[in-house]
């Protein structure tokens, strides 16, 4: 006689196992996280289906003895793609894709698979689309490749027989929650599905040498639906940034075993798909107002490339008791600290005035070299007074109002000579380490402090 199924309860964050509910996973920490499954009893071995038809045993190799002279990447056609992971598809990796619904991320496989298709195989695996719909999609974006082809199913097992058998160059699955494998009991999506079925296509795409593209799904606060471990399993994670209702995105990689993880790509959505956007400077300042108060440029590095953002802030007396403070693009806890080193430090009073700063594009920016841009912005907006178009400021600014160094100081004014700016504030032990190899047509103002920083731009 069978036995019957059982309930488990499965921890989302790390896959922790419990035969009862939780309110905090004893493993991880995490609240509100365990969640209920109806486990079946495992098959007899002689009925139970092959996991993988390719898997095989490894042999022992010595270090020495291994080469790593014929790495291989695939280029994806796509500039600012191939900047993020490092150089393009390495064979054997499994990458995972991941972004809000409408973002982007099937039209970039798609646009993928037109350039690889130029000389490569590619199986595109959809468990969400028809291939009438795949089709659709296709002759929008201009896709018409011959070694391009289409398959519809969601069983894992079955797929990995079918790359087993066809032994494509380059395999896209879209997406990880509409696979599964029918011998276990638990829904579509779930966290034991998502972990199985990803380990498989990791040990298919290791086996087969084969790179794999995975397209993941998110969760109503912006993380990967499914356990964390499914992170841990990828070689390389990638997040589409951005608006739906704005045409820029930005492709970042918060995982990535054969490149940097400071690298970002670029990309503007239109009616033919996504454009590269070579030069995001220009698109970020493009549009930027003349003589308005509240207004510094900002020069951020995202990996190697520097990238100019303007910084926006709105300064205005409180109608209530309490002062409102709102931060977009930037830290919020980062424009509170800021806020409180100005009236401290350099005695502007804020304290009964609403703050709210912005930055222009959708660009998010973490990092301190832009405390001078932002604090530069708020004093602007505070006195009505523009800082000059033609001026670029960054720099970290410390609790005692002081201006430090940051990294790439020389590289951030070679950008901002190419803009076109006359005039940039950086860091006075900056200027001192570059001054001899500087040679630039640009006025470059060292500072120490707050107060400099004010008197050189705004006076």
């Amino acid at each position: 006689m069978a036995s019957a199924a059982k309930t488990v309860y499965v921890c989302s964050a790390c896959g922790y196992e419990s035969s009862k509910w939780y309110g905090q996973c004893p493993a991880c920490r995490e609240w509100n996280t365990l969640e209920e499954e109806l486990r079946a009893p495992a098959a007899p071995s002689s009925k139970r289906r092959a996991t993988s038809a390719v898997q095989n045993r490894s042999s022992v190799q010595k270090l020495s003895e291994i080469t790593a002279d014929t790495e291989h990447r695939f280029d994806t056609g796509l500039r600012e793609l191939n900047r993020v992971l490092g150089g393009g598809l390495v064979k054997g990796s499994l990458v995972l894709l991941s972004g809000d619904p409408g973002i982007g991320k099937s039209t970039l496989l798609l646009q993928i698979c037109e350039h690889l298709g130029k000389g490569l195989r590619v199986l595109y695996v959809s468990g969400e689309e028809s291939a009438h719909q795949l089709k659709l999609r296709a002759s929008r974006l201009g896709v018409s490749t011959d070694n391009l082809s289409l398959l519809c199913e969601t069983d894992a097992q079955y797929i990995c027989e079918v790359l087993a058998a066809e032994k494509p160059d380059v395999v896209m699955i879209d997406s990880i929650q509409t696979m599964n494998i029918p011998e276990l009991s638990s829904s579509f999506g779930s966290v034991t599905q998502v972990r199985e079925t990803t380990n498989l296509f990791m040990r298919t795409a290791k086996t087969l040498n084969i790179p794999i593209v995975i397209v993941g799904h998110v969760n109503k606060d912006g993380n990967i639906a499914g356990p964390k471990v499914l992170e841990h399993i990828v070689d390389a994670v990638l997040y589409f940034e951005g608006d739906r209702n704005l045409s820029y995105r930005i492709l970042r990689a918060v995982k990535n075993r054969y490149g940097s993880t400071n690298e970002i790509g670029v990309f503007e959505m239109q009616d033919k798909g996504l454009v590269e956007v070579e030069n995001p400077s220009m698109m970020l300042l493009s549009g930027r107002p003349k003589n308005v108060s509240g207004s510094c440029v900002a020069c951020i590095m995202e990996g190697s490339r520097p990238i100019m953002a303007e910084v926006q802030s709105l300064v205005t007396p409180t109608g209530f008791g309490t002062p409102r403070r709102m931060a977009t693009g930037v830290d919020y806890g980062r424009v509170s600290m800021l806020l409180a080193v100005l009236e401290k430090r350099a005695g502007y009073f804020v304290g009964n005035m609403d703050c709210y700063v912005n930055v222009v594009g959708g660009l998010k920016i973490d990092e301190p070299a832009c405390d001078l841009s932002v604090a530069l912005a708020v004093v602007s907006g505070l006195k009505d007074v523009p800082v000059p178009e033609n001026v670029l400021a960054f720099g970290e600014i410390g609790l005692g109002g002081e201006i430090r160094a940051v990294t790439a100081c020389e590289q951030r004014i070679r950008e901002a000579e190419k803009l076109g700016f006359q005039k940039c504030v950086v860091p006075k032990y900056n200027l001192m380490k570059i001054r001899k190899n500087l040679k630039a047509d640009i006025e470059v103002v060292g500072v120490t402090n707050i107060r400099q920083a004010f008197d050189a731009i705004i006076g």
